[in-house]
């Protein structure tokens, strides 16, 4: 049995990212190089064997958004996108992600995914401002998707 899950991103994010910081959200979603110094997501770590086969700890940074190509369970196309928008009510940064994503991911997605919410455009906040809306998550299984938000610096895993 699978444990994999459709995991969509739509947001718009205002203009108050830093060059870094786009070049590393770039870097997230498939379409950029890494960048030397990380800011958003800042720990990778992984237990490895020493060469005395002695377990540590290393740091062992992965794109977290940057799935490409045809889905191995959920169906379709996985991708990403960052695009500029300078509309006439106001400037910033639209995204779009569709990824296939293993709930051991969860923890360092969820990371990201506050990020981008902390800097959500004011249309992405529901109800009283305090959540912010920022995709969907489905077992691949599942026919029907749940809304997946992100309130008081957490994400709302619906599993």
């Amino acid at each position: 049995m699978s444990d994999i899950y459709e995991l969509t991103v739509a947001i718009d994010l205002r203009d108050e990212i830093s060059e870094q910081e786009l070049a590393e959200l770039s870097w997230h979603l498939g379409t950029g190089s890494q960048p030397e110094r990380l800011s958003i997501v800042t720990e990778f770590p992984v237990v490895v064997e020493d060469d005395s086969g002695i377990p540590v700890i290393e740091d062992d940074p992965y794109p977290l958004l940057a799935g490409r190509g045809a889905a191995w369970r959920v169906g379709g196309v996985l991708c990403s996108a960052l695009a500029p928008r300078a509309d006439l009510s106001w400037k910033g940064w639209s995204l779009t992600s569709r990824q296939e994503i293993h709930p051991d991911e969860f923890e360092k997605v969820g990371e990201l995914l506050c990020w981008l919410a902390a800097r959500a455009h004011e249309t992405h906040r529901l109800g009283d401002g305090a959540a912010v809306g920022i995709g969907s998550l489905r077992f691949y299984e599942a026919e029907v998707p749940d809304a997946l938000q992100v309130e008081s610096g957490r994400v709302n895993w619906p599993v």
